[in-house]
């Protein structure tokens, strides 16, 4: 049969064909706007749970990084009891053997200011090279400034066996943190220094490279652990989440204030504090000089 010669639809049965397709739209519509509640809502659930999930986080970080450090501890092996870690020619550190440190043990500071500064294990030594010993902390702008001015100078003057360089990292700024970045970066140096110490000073030179801003959280642990793999250093993530050498950091804080050392950078040559006013190597080489 022909469209032509097809039997028309009654007004009622047009009508009522006409309300069951409306009606089929409207359930339609009426399920979409079902489903899309749903998603809506679970994207809300979903939403919140990741806003839970960092902020449980966020706090759990900071508990653990401002928890409190034990007073007692053991020295990273190449480092010595005052904190520092001693650089030589290339690549090469200082031996030392293992020991541990106790904050009990830190002398008393003077009643009054001494005229100067006597800095522990910082003596002259005859034939060997001008001992550069140098406080610092990882989140000073100033340390860095220090570093960017010095750091290959340094770096020369050790290669060819005329210093010594040592370098105690201190937690001074910790309060200028909200993660005690300070101490928590002078920790993974120290388990640098422990596992892979032909690394350390290339580990010490990236930490000033990415130095974060004073007064911001630092670079994480995540982050410091990726940066000593990065720079090729043995993995360092168990000391790292252990602390293992906060408490040697703590030690070496407290040794230095008890000392008379007031900020950073503070340095040493040959026992000697520089006051900052003059130019670094001239007197480094003056020291040199006199050894003969």
């Amino acid at each position: 049969m022909s469209p032509a010669n097809e039997s028309r639809l009654s007004k009622a049965e047009r009508t009522a064909q006409a309300r069951e397709k409306a009606r089929a739209i409207r359930e339609e519509q009426l399920k979409k706007e079902k489903r899309n509640k749903l998603l809506v809502g679970w994207g809300i659930v979903v939403a919140i749970v990741v806003i839970i999930a960092i902020i449980a986080a966020v706090v759990i970080g900071n508990i653990q990084n401002n928890a409190p450090v034990a007073d007692q501890g053991p020295t990273p092996a190449n480092g010595n009891v005052h904190g520092g870690v001693t650089l030589l020619a290339g690549s090469e550190v200082v031996k030392s053997e293992p020991s541990s440190v106790n904050v009990a043990d830190v002398p008393s500071a003077p009643a009054t200011k001494p005229a100067t500064v006597t800095v522990p294990g910082g003596e002259a030594e005859a034939g060997k090279p001008v001992k550069v010993i140098a406080y610092i902390d990882f989140i000073c702008p100033v340390c860095k400034r220090f570093e960017t001015t010095y750091g290959d100078s340094l770096t020369q003057l050790r290669n060819d066996g005329k210093i010594s360089l040592e370098y105690r990292p201190l937690g001074f700024l910790d309060l200028q943190s909200t993660t005690n970045y300070s101490s928590r970066a002078a920790n993974a140096a120290a388990c640098v220094a422990n596992t892979s110490p032909e690394k350390y000073a290339d580990f010490f030179n990236l930490l000033f490279e990415r130095q974060p801003a004073e007064g911001s959280a630092g670079i994480s642990d995540k982050d410091l652990k990726a940066m000593a793999t990065e720079v090729g250093a043995a993995n360092i993530d168990s000391c790292v989440d252990s602390k293992q050498y906060r408490p040697w950091v703590k030690f070496a804080t407290q040794e230095a204030a008890a000392i008379g050392i007031t900020g950073t950078p503070t340095i040493f040559i040959d026992g000697k504090q520089w006051d900052g006013s003059t130019d670094l190597n001239a007197e480094i080489q003056t020291a040199i000089t006199a050894k003969g």
